[in-house]
């Protein structure tokens, strides 16, 4: 019995004497806990949506009102015109549109009958949906408001309508989700392994004091997976077009141009991982914690993004993938001009190249 109780609390000095298996002890759990229990909801919170009010009467500006009250809707400065409506959701400010056409009060006074409009970005379809039915419980708990005693009952009848994925198909968030999160994971964790591999079996050392320039010897790393994961772009896109009847909207050109800059991010950061890593186990761990989970959690592809608390929301502004699946869905879905994804490609660029620069650092301090 003290020989087990010996092993046991050596065991224990084992545990506590290793900081990553801490961590993956007690910080696991807890951040599991955290995300999962807190952050990551279907439940639609803060949704930007924009009020185009051509009646300017009671009645609509009590609906508004009941809007504005909801946890559910952040109303933005209202529009004079459906076309500064359709401007909006090019650019992703907002998640829906609601219009109160003219004599709104006057017909529901004298009809008892009245109709508003709702437009919603059907880009994903679970978000438009929910707040679809959102909107449809605030006016139906204004009508019985109205109709308490009073036949016939007043009924205001809600016109919705889908931008861009009237059929409601799942493909529209499917596929550029799908394309941000496979081209992350095999650039990040291909390249990451590959050099990693080199410093394994000693032959890293041997490059970098051959007249082959280091820089090259990074290059020569990277331009198999471009190339392959351009290849995979180009069949995602044409299982999409032919075999799921979802064809690019845009500019063909300008998404494989923007899709190259997130390639290179995504290989940079790979080029990052492999530095810190010691053995090729590490290296695909950590590439899996750094594009997989990031991607499903924070990149607004399974959860909204709006409904996070904020340190979340911070964090997902570095996570590449973010970027780049709403770059995917403005110019396929959308089809959207550079006009409007210049920031999120910009932002992709700067990530590019701060990798660049604190990979090319390490790597020099690491190997010299």
């Amino acid at each position: 019995m003290k020989q087990l109780l010996s092993f046991v609390i050596k065991e224990f000095h084992h545990v506590f004497r290793d900081r990553k298996t801490l961590l993956m002890l007690f910080g696991l759990p807890i951040a599991q806990i955290i995300l999962f229990g807190f952050a990551l909801t279907n439940e639609i919170k803060n949704a930007k949506i924009i009020v185009v009010d051509y009646a300017k009467d009671a009645a609509s500006r009590q609906i508004i009102d009941k809007i504005e009250a909801s946890k559910y809707f952040d109303v933005e400065n209202s529009l004079s015109s459906h076309e500064e409506i359709e401007a909006a959701f090019k650019e992703g400010k907002i998640k829906m549109a609601i219009v109160f056409p003219l004599n709104f009060y006057e017909d529901l006074s004298r009809t008892n009958k009245a109709q508003l409009q709702v437009i919603a970005d059907a880009s994903d379809i679970n978000t438009a949906t929910t707040l679809t039915n959102y909107i449809s419980s605030i006016v139906m708990d204004y009508q019985n408001s109205l109709t308490r005693g009073i036949k016939p009952p007043f009924q205001i009848q809600t016109e919705v309508r889908m931008l861009y994925n009237p059929q409601l198909k799942g493909e529209h968030t499917f596929i550029p989700g799908m394309m941000a999160m496979i081209m992350l994971l095999i650039c990040v964790m291909m390249t990451a392994i590959s050099i990693v591999r080199e410093k394994e079996l000693g032959t890293m050392e041997i490059l970098l004091v051959s007249p082959f320039k280091p820089i090259m010897v990074i290059a020569s790393k990277f331009v198999p997976y471009l190339l392959i994961s351009l290849v995979n772009i180009t069949s995602i896109l044409l299982l999409s077009t032919y075999f799921l009847k979802l064809p690019v909207q845009g500019s063909i050109f300008l998404l494989y141009a923007v899709s190259l800059v997130f390639i290179i991010t995504s290989l940079f950061l790979g080029l990052l991982i492999s530095i810190k890593s010691e053995s090729q186990q590490t290296a695909m761990f950590i590439s899996l914690m750094a594009t997989m989970l990031p991607t499903l959690l924070l990149s607004g592809f399974m959860f909204p993004i709006e409904n996070m608390p904020l340190p979340l929301r911070v964090i997902s502004n570095i996570v590449p993938s973010k970027w780049f699946y709403i770059i995917v869905k403005s110019i396929m879905i959308k089809g959207s001009g550079f006009q409007t994804i210049w920031k999120e490609t910009l932002i992709l660029f700067g990530m590019a190249v701060a990798l660049l620069l604190i990979s090319l650092r390490n790597f020099k301090i690491r190997l010299a």
